[in-house]
Formats: structure tokens, C-alpha cells, sequence
């Protein structure tokens, strides 16, 4: 990240900026910083001044107390002032939430995207699933177990716990640890885990819903789900994609979203 600017509670945040066009401001999800998207920023260059940014408490940016979900939505405006105003969001799972909320707000959003936002409606356990996760990471971070929060994470992903023990074993454990106590914030971003109608229907842009068809059919209904409940949404499915999504397949969908 080679650029910095302040959101209102004087949070350093840290973004990058590639090619030239229409703003587009990427969101990342849970354990990634904004390199995460950094690919996609690449494949969206030739046509948008595509930007990537470390949320609070990941990277290069600072991390201000008391965390609050309004601050996050702040960090949008203060970036999106720092880029001359307007901008459209693409968020990527739990990071779409941020970008739904932030839209809702009434940021100067110009179109919204987002892929996959793990809503929690159409799993049999409902909410169940994310305040139980809630609670248990409130308790590992609490105690200081940043390795603890984030084997509860990865197991809320579904990774098998033969998977979990190599990921441990791994040269990536010690960033992910790094990354483990921001996840109460994704957390507090998802609440307990059911689609906010009342949030969606107060966002005034139009708004593209992604899912992949590998994906778990929960995450594809949310998906379908997200873009039935806001005023102007469109629902798509990008063939042979998973919840770890290629660049290559879901930059084209998004530049036809985003160019109208």
C-alpha cells in the first residue's frame, strides 16, 4: 500500500490505486488485508481506477478503540473523499456486507457489487451458526489465543480439521494470526448472521449480486436472496466459480455492472 489517508476518528487507512477510469473501491472479507484483491484491481485497470484498501485493524492501517461497525463506514467516506467523491463498491463476502451498509448509509455510492455474502438464512442451524462462532471468538481473543480465533474461523469455512492442523503448520499461520483480531469485526459486520432487510431496502443504488455454482447452495440463495431484497438488484452466477472466486471470471461481470 503506497498511499495513506484519515478516516474521521484519525484512523490511518492504507490503499493502493491502479489504472485509470470511474473509481471502483474493492472490500475484502474476513482474514485478508486489501492485497487480497489486489488481482482483481489488476484485471479491472484497463478500464477503472480500481482500489484496494487495508481495513482498519489489518496491514497498514491502524486500528483505532472502540471498534464500531459505523466506523468502517466511516473509513469508506473518508476514502472515497480522499478519491474525489463517487464511487463504485464491489465487496467480497463479509466484506459485501460492509459495502450494503455502507450504501444504505448513504455514501456516495454509484453502483454496488458483491460476491457471496455468507448470510446465514439458508443454513438449517439460521443464526445459531454465528452467535455460536461469535461467542467462542469472543472468548479466544479475550484470552489472547489469536491461533485459537483462528481455527474457529476456518472452521466456520467448513475446512476440515486434518486441513486446519496444516494450515497451522504452515508459513502463512503466523499472517493469519496477525490478521485473527479483526475478525470480531466481521464479525459484528454479520450480526447474528441473518440477511438485514431492513438495511437492503434502504440501499437507493443499483446493486449486483454474484455467486458461483460450485458454492454451497446456502451462499448461492443468500446471494440470490441479497438481490431480491434491495429495490434494484440483479442476481448472477458465474459458472464453475467457488467462494474463492477467479479474477479472470468475475472482473468482466463486474465492468458490465459497473460501465451500465
Amino acid at each position: 500500500m503506497d498511499k495513506k489517508t484519515t478516516s474521521l476518528d484519525g484512523t490511518p487507512l492504507a490503499y493502493r490505486v491502479t489504472g485509470e477510469g470511474p473509481t471502483v473501491i474493492l472490500v475484502s472479507g474476513a482474514m485478508s488485508t486489501g492485497l487480497t484483491l489486489a488481482p482483481l484491481a489488476a484485471a479491472l485497470a484497463d478500464r477503472f481506477r480500481a482500489v484496494v484498501y487495508d481495513r482498519r485493524g489489518r496491514g497498514a492501517s491502524g486500528d483505532t478503540a472502540p471498534y464500531a461497525v459505523e466506523r468502517e463506514v466511516e473509513d469508506l467516506a473518508a476514502l472515497m473523499e480522499a478519491l474525489g467523491g463517487e464511487a463504485a463498491l464491489f465487496g467480497l463476502s463479509s466484506g459485501g456486507a460492509l459495502v450494503l451498509l455502507a450504501a444504505a448509509s448513504g455514501l456516495p455510492v454509484r453502483e454496488a457489487a458483491v460476491y457471496e455474502v455468507p448470510f446465514n438464512d439458508f443454513l438449517p442451524e439460521g443464526p445459531e451458526r454465528q452467535v455460536a462462532y461469535a461467542a467462542a471468538l469472543d472468548v479466544a481473543l479475550a484470552a489472547g489465543d489469536r491461533g485459537a480465533a483462528a481455527e474457529l474461523f476456518l472452521r466456520l469455512t467448513g475446512l476440515a480439521e486434518e486441513m486446519i492442523q496444516r494450515a497451522r503448520q504452515s508459513p502463512m499461520w503466523p499472517g493469519l494470526e496477525q490478521l485473527a483480531p479483526s475478525l470480531a469485526y466481521d464479525a459484528a459486520l454479520m450480526g447474528d448472521g441473518l440477511l438485514p432487510a431492513d438495511v437492503l431496502a434502504r440501499v437507493p443504488v443499483p446493486v449486483l449480486s454474484v455467486a458461483g455454482s460450485l458454492s454451497p447452495e446456502w451462499l448461492r440463495a443468500g446471494a440470490r436472496a441479497v438481490a431480491e431484497a434491495v429495490p434494484d438488484g440483479t442476481y448472477a452466477v458465474l459458472e464453475g466459480q467457488t467462494h474463492a472466486v477467479e479474477p479472470a471470471f468475475l472482473a468482466p461481470v463486474l465492468a458490465d455492472f459497473f460501465t451500465g
